[in-house]
């Protein structure tokens, strides 16, 4: 999606499937204008870090990301590594969107500072009805600092 103006929501994510359901929950709540969908985590590092296709962008960060774990080229645990070891980016809250219910995951992404750690439901409703609540409590109802 094309970037128009503040981006509330970047979602790593590589099935294009689980991306497509993750708009559709989004878009509950009116928030599909302002998300990036990127498909590995590389290139969510590069838009946070503002290289490659993305050097190019605006300074404004997101609000949320939304990061699944088993992506090709870097990991989502690799992704979370990152962003909390970066002093412009560790403040942006990062919700953990996975298939992966194994503990080491969940564990290891606590410990590295995730915000929030869900498992995607397999049945479509609850899906939709998990993704829309975290979409709109991180990006509408809590509160950041200006600087984030």
């Amino acid at each position: 999606m094309a970037e128009l103006g503040a981006v509330e929501i970047l979602l790593a994510e590589d099935s294009e499937a689980d991306a497509e359901m993750t708009m559709r929950a989004l878009r509950k709540n009116n928030l599909t204008n302002q998300v990036v969908w990127v498909k590995d985590g590389a290139e969510a590092l590069d838009y946070l870090k503002r290289g490659g296709q993305y050097a190019g962008r605006g300074p404004t960060l997101p609000k949320l990301v939304l990061l699944d774990i088993k992506m090709p080229k870097v990991d989502g645990i690799e992704v979370l590594r990152v962003i909390r070891s970066d002093d412009q980016l560790r403040s942006i809250p990062v919700v953990m969107l996975t298939s992966s219910a194994e503990e080491r995951d969940i564990v290891e992404s606590y410990e590295l500072g995730v915000n929030s750690y869900l498992v995607k439901p397999v049945e479509f409703e609850r899906f939709v009805d998990e993704v829309s609540r975290a979409g709109c409590y991180w990006t509408v109802m809590n509160q950041v600092p200006y600087s984030c």
